[in-house]
């Protein structure tokens, strides 16, 4: 074949090429979001927080005897999380006082993704920095050794992001945290006690 053959062969792919990649360019763009799931939540896709909307992933948590918790009629788990971090308790001189947790999130009970955290309020911030403030609606002491299950009731939020529109949330699967036995040696000791937990948040359907 000729040069100027060649020419018009390697001509003819590359536009062929470009139109290819232009067409899956598009195609990508116009791609429409899964319902009910705005472009803001789906970095969080990879660290399995998100759910599918039949929910199928989301699964309900156990609560045997605790079912005093259990999330109202009406509400969908939208995500959970898994704390890993510490209760904080202070010495008043005759008891040990809770003043606050301190706690990262992650995607899966190995520690693995990073999502948020969770400080006094109690509050729970996401690394995009939407927030939600509950407080407790009813308790369970489903293990003598660790913290109380808690299903908390919402009273702000913030977003966009992954707690927004959250109503309300159930702490369960705790282990640790409990205050300690022995009396503190001065007034305002603090300490810090590890502890775990699986915390699920729901939204009005």
């Amino acid at each position: 074949m000729n040069r100027n053959g060649s020419v018009s062969n390697w001509l003819r792919h590359s536009l062929i090429a470009v139109a290819a990649a232009t067409l899956m360019t598009a195609c990508a763009e116009d791609a429409p979001l899964a319902p009910d799931r705005p472009a803001t939540y789906q970095a969080y896709d990879s660290l399995g927080i998100l759910f599918d909307q039949e929910g199928v992933a989301a699964r309900d948590v156990e609560l045997g005897s605790c079912s005093n918790l259990q999330a109202p009629e009406g509400s969908k788990l939208a995500f959970r999380t898994y704390a890993t971090g510490v209760q904080i308790y202070r010495w008043n001189g005759t008891g040990w006082g809770f003043v606050a947790p301190s706690a990262d999130l992650h995607a899966d009970a190995s520690g693995n993704g990073t999502v948020g955290s969770h400080y006094a309020g109690p509050t729970w911030e996401s690394v995009s920095g939407s927030k939600v403030v509950a407080a407790v609606d009813d308790r369970c002491l489903a293990d003598p050794d660790a913290i109380p299950w808690l299903l908390l009731r919402a009273v702000s939020t913030e977003g966009p992001g992954i707690f927004e529109r959250v109503t309300f949330i159930q702490r369960v699967n705790t282990v640790g945290g409990n205050a300690p036995a022995a009396a503190g040696t001065f007034v305002g000791q603090e300490t810090r006690v590890p502890y775990s937990a699986e915390y699920l948040f729901y939204r009005a359907q």
